[in-house]
């Protein structure tokens, strides 16, 4: 069973930094795009930031120069590292990777909470 586990959410201070880790695990052969979004109450889901196999990346334009996206490919690991939080960063992230074999598939994790609040 293919699935995508999170982790690195919590309560942090407004100014602080989080850590967030999706891992990809089961019968995976390879991934193309790996992703991560959020979602705050009442809100839609956005794009937070985006990496590609080749390493290209896209970076919402709330986030950038506070969030930094990485992938370790030898551990179907995507990592999102961001700094100087703020409240109106509070939302439930969530992991989003395109595998593309053995089968195409877009996988979702169940979230991770991060809240900013002093």
């Amino acid at each position: 069973q293919v699935q995508l586990v999170e982790s690195g959410g919590g309560l942090v201070q407004p100014g602080g930094s989080l850590r967030l880790s999706c891992v990809a695990s089961g019968r995976i052969f390879s991934i193309s795009s790996m992703r991560w979004y959020r979602q705050a109450p009442g809100k839609q889901r956005e794009l937070v930031a985006s990496i590609t196999s080749g390493g290209t990346i896209n970076t919402a334009e709330s986030m950038k120069g506070r969030v930094t996206i990485s992938r370790d490919n030898a551990k179907n690991t995507v990592y999102l590292q961001m700094n100087n939080l703020k409240p109106e960063d509070t939302a439930a992230y969530y992991c989003n990777v395109v595998m593309t074999s053995p089968s195409l598939r877009d996988l979702w994790g169940q979230g991770t909470q991060v809240t900013v609040s002093s």
